[in-house]
């Protein structure tokens, strides 16, 4: 098993890699075929303020003067050792601007997440325990209604009534515990719909197993349970779920970031379309690659080791995860 799992392990590295590279090749494929050259008409506009030094230094590093395909190697060869290139507004390295504001972001999609799952998983337990009648049903409407409204729309109603009308956080305190407490509400309340969803279903059907009617005969708790039979494999496909909402946790963030004021990639990627600075603009592109693609590898890798159920494929050609049949 530690053998087949290293070898699997191997195989999704060099696949994430892989999805990396082309996520960032295509990223400098569309920006190169755009009509004209966006980059050098950045950098004659008058309102820029580049000198002719300037203009020919940058032009320069980038090798604009040069064959596209030598262009996109030199650009691979900068990402491979860190270097994202420069700012064509500030002038200063891509790294260190996206580096200021990426912490923000984090913060506030690690915490929207936690929200997300806190919900999801009161949500999964109140439809197995509280009374069928009321408050199942109603527990169960409450994933459709979560994705049915836009996270910019739960975001304005909380600043409405929390901050205009009880003042319980300061709109011009962005990056404050409340503030960023009410973002991260706003961000993780559509998220949650997708982990109730799937939590539910599982939840439904493990409890339909032999082994729940058994620990039910044995006269265990509501509780126990739940924590110890039902939660953990009906937990697993969650992993997938949750490696899946990454998309959705960055897309939401950018916009929730707009709308509570916060200094994040948002605030940048905003900048940077407005000012046409597309080597930012490329960078967070593959930011965001990157942070997707570790994220599903993570929850890969993790799936093997949480479920027993799971074997891992041999040979040359199979390098995938599949559920043993029973």
């Amino acid at each position: 098993m530690n053998r087949d799992y290293a070898k699997y392990a191997l195989r999704r590295v060099l696949q994430a890699i892989v999805v990396v590279l082309l996520a960032y090749v295509f990223t400098f494929v569309v920006i190169s075929v755009l009509p004209g050259d966006p980059v050098t008409n950045t950098l004659r506009n008058p309102q820029n303020g580049f000198t002719e030094e300037e203009i020919t230094r940058i032009v320069s590093y980038y090798g604009l003067d040069r064959p596209v395909h030598e262009q996109l190697w030199d650009s691979l060869s900068r990402l491979v050792v860190g270097d994202l290139g420069v700012s064509l507004r500030s002038g200063l390295p891509v790294t260190r601007l996206i580096g200021e504001v990426v912490g923000s972001t984090l913060v506030l999609a690690l915490s929207a997440l936690a929200v997300a799952l806190v919900l999801a998983f009161a949500i999964g337990f109140g439809t197995r325990y509280l009374p069928k009648r009321g408050g199942q049903g109603l527990l169960r409407a409450f994933p459709a209604l979560f994705l049915s409204v836009p996270n910019f729309v739960v975001g304005l109603v909380l600043i409405s009534v929390f901050a205009f009308q009880l003042g319980l956080f300061r709109v011009i305190d962005s990056e404050g515990g409340a503030a960023t407490s009410f973002a991260a509400i706003a961000l993780g309340i559509p998220v949650s719909a997708q982990v109730a969803e799937v939590l539910i279903a599982n939840l439904d059907h493990e409890a339909g197993q032999e082994y729940a009617a058994v620990a039910r005969s044995r006269g265990l708790g509501r509780t126990r349970l739940f924590l110890r039979h039902l939660l953990k494999p009906s937990s697993l496909p969650v992993v997938t779920v949750i490696a899946l909402t990454v998309g959705e946790l960055l897309g939401g963030a950018v916009i929730t970031e707009q709308i509570f004021g916060r200094t994040g990639v948002g605030s940048l990627v905003e900048r940077s379309v407005t000012t046409q600075d597309l080597p930012v603009l490329q960078a967070v592109v593959t930011l965001a690659a990157v942070t997707f693609v570790v994220v599903n590898l993570v929850a890969d890798l993790l799936y093997p080791l949480l479920d027993p159920r799971v074997r891992l494929a041999g040979g040359r050609s199979r390098g995938k995860a599949e559920v043993a049949a029973p």
